[in-house]
């Protein structure tokens, strides 16, 4: 009989020791996703104050917070409600199953689990909450298997940036600044006490939702760690007391969504997991100033609503950027109207024709070869061969022409005939080559151009323009200052200069181009207390209008059009549709910062002498002729 109930025995511990190996081979290279974690991370943007732009992320939206970062409360809390033991035991609790049995077998049915906080990271990370005596052997083997590769420090770190509290937060750091706006160290006891409920039933405990359920659940833990004698009686009467301020809303944020569109785009080039990686990326976004920007532009789209009743306000729509030309940085940039009808982003994806905010780039060109402010070139009617069989009569906006115009009076008064005959006599092929060095692309050979035939980016646009505000240095427009990965190694993004011009030159048109704001096209873009230099832009039949001005500091590209290139009515011009606009946000732009500097710095080269009666401009290179 004994060598029987010993044979049955020995027989039972090699069943015993198959079943635990059969498991063991199987949880191996399933507990490594655990050991060697890599978790998906949220990568956040900031703007260049600091402030919370956005958080981009695919699927788990998670910030890590590193163990040792993780406030000691915490700490004790989640281990006061959830596994007493656990920096006792071995990664299961054999007293704590066997009462849970105890219980089970009486109730014929699972009504108490004996999970540890190992157990617990292994249920989220890999098995399931199915409540099978396979799921829970291989559950039990799989932490024995961690608690032997990992120290409690690493399960925990694991745990606090594994689990799922609800909301699409994952991670306490997450929940922390999604539910209470606040990073850990800065939690009361009850906000902790609310964070480590959560993962046990985060529908059931969401406090946006169920929040007498979630201050139950956060009493209970509280409760548990006063009889634990880890708080004192007035930590636990004000924490009982308190019912903490809950926020609800997405942690996505996204304040700026075609700025945020632009930024992924261009991270993504250098780094292909921006949205996994936990990325800190620092723009040169101001969100102030993208707000407004977007007023502005919503205030420009509403004034051309209120003139034409008929407008087809969906099709209709407007792009703003604004810069630092001279250090290329983005301060703001609107896409569009409504992001959330359209997130087609007109800033950047779309090429509209310039119109005559093309102009001073080929009045650049003259003057760089030798023709002064006061050269006189022919407002006359000709007629030109397009290339093909047609010929090509253009005309002034009033169809009137006024004999032998200035290049001032010109530039200031917008003058198609001048401009055009102007490009012809500098020669189509030498302003194509210089345009390419200003940073034009696939400049088409058709004197057309002098009056804005060419098609570009509102962004693109703000680059090449840059030259002027530069002093004849252009910077690429840029977005990112900074991307620092989760290791805290950082990439600095430095502006991307080429010189063109020299600086007395670029100011000479600087100055042609103050004078269209004070007494031309773009008086309407006029801000008392500042020096503003700018160019309108009227494409033909009004597809496409523009202004595109600039102070000592500041580069602003306003467009306005129809999404589908209809013809908005005749009325809408540059000077009269996006000028404005500039005005207006430039105004809240020095109210807001008053410190922005108001008078452009004149270059060493620039002179000035009385030509019929007044003060001009000159260089050496651009003298003024001889009365």
């Amino acid at each position: 009989m004994v060598r029987v109930l010993f044979s049955f025995l020995t027989l039972c511990i090699f069943a015993a020791g198959g079943v635990f190996l059969y498991f063991y081979s199987q949880v191996s290279i399933e507990s490594n996703s655990i050991i060697e974690y890599k978790p998906k991370l949220t990568t956040r943007i900031y703007d260049r104050n600091g402030n919370l732009v956005a958080n981009i992320f695919d699927e788990e939206n998670r910030v890590f917070v590193k163990y040792e970062d993780i406030p000691g409360r915490i700490i004790e809390a989640l281990v006061a409600i959830e596994d007493t033991a656990f920096f006792e035991h071995d990664g299961i609790n054999l007293e704590a199953i066997f009462r849970a049995l105890v219980k089970d077998i009486k109730a014929m049915a699972f009504v108490e689990g004996a999970s540890t906080i190992t157990q617990q990271l292994v249920k989220n990370m890999i098995l399931t909450s199915e409540k099978k005596i396979d799921r829970k052997i291989k559950e039990m083997i799989m932490a024995l298997k961690i608690e032997n590769a990992l120290t409690k420090e690493q399960i925990l770190e694991r745990y606090f940036n594994e689990v799922y509290f609800g909301h699409q937060y994952y991670g306490i750091k997450t929940a922390a600044m999604g539910y209470f706006k606040k990073e850990l160290d800065e939690l009361t006891l009850k906000e902790t006490a609310i964070l480590v409920g959560l993962p046990k039933a985060p529908s059931q405990f969401d406090p946006t939702r169920n929040l007498n359920l979630s201050l139950s659940r956060a009493n209970n833990v509280v409760s548990r760690m006063y009889e634990l004698g880890w708080i004192n009686k007035g930590e636990y009467e004000i924490a009982m007391a308190e019912t903490p301020v809950i926020y609800n809303e997405t942690l996505t944020q996204n304040k700026a969504p075609y700025v945020v569109d632009e930024v992924v785009k261009e991270a993504t080039k250098i780094f292909p997991d921006i949205k996994t990686g936990g990325y800190t990326i620092e723009t040169s976004v101001d969100l102030k100033t993208q707000e407004l920007a977007n007023e502005a532009l919503n205030f420009g789209y509403n004034e051309i609503l209120k003139r034409d009743k008929d407008a087809n306000a969906s099709n209709l729509n407007g792009a703003i950027v604004v810069t630092n030309p001279l250090n290329g940085e983005v301060l703001a940039l609107v896409g569009g109207v409504d992001y959330a009808k359209s997130n087609f982003n007109r800033a950047t994806q779309s090429k509209r024709q310039t119109g005559s905010s093309f102009k001073p780039f080929i009045y650049q060109i003259a003057l760089d070869m030798g023709y002064s402010t006061m050269s006189e070139i022919p407002d006359v009617a000709r007629e030109f061969d397009d290339g093909s069989d047609k010929s090509w009569t253009p005309k002034n906006f009033d169809k009137t022409f006024t004999g032998y115009i200035t290049l001032k009076e010109a530039l200031q008064k917008s003058r198609n005939l001048a401009s055009i005959n102007l490009l012809h006599a500098i020669g189509l092929q030498r302003a194509l080559n210089k345009l390419n060095e200003f940073g034009f692309k696939d400049v088409p050979p058709a004197l057309s151009i002098a009056v804005g035939s060419y098609g570009i980016s509102p962004l693109e646009y703000s680059s090449i323009y840059s030259v002027f505000a530069g002093l004849g240095v252009s910077t690429k427009s840029k977005f990112i200052n900074s991307i620092t990965d989760k290791n805290g190694k950082t990439l600095v993004f430095q502006p991307q200069r080429k010189r063109i011009l020299q600086p007395e030159q670029a100011y000479l048109m600087t100055t042609l181009m103050k004078n269209i704001v004070s007494a031309g096209t773009g008086t309407r873009a006029r801000v008392k207390g500042i020096e503003i230099a700018g160019k309108t832009g009227t494409s033909n039949d009004s597809i496409d209008v523009w202004f595109c001005g600039f102070t000592p500091e500041i580069q602003a590209i306003v467009w306005y059009g129809n999404d589908d290139y209809k013809p908005m009515r005749s009325v809408e011009q540059g000077g009269r549709t996006a000028a404005p606009v500039f005005a207006k946000f430039l105004e809240s732009y020095i109210e807001e910062y008053p410190q922005t500097k108001r008078t452009f710095s004149v270059p060493s080269g620039v002179y000035t002498r009385n030509y019929a009666g007044k003060s001009e401009y000159y260089t050496r290179t651009s003298p003024l002729p001889n009365e």
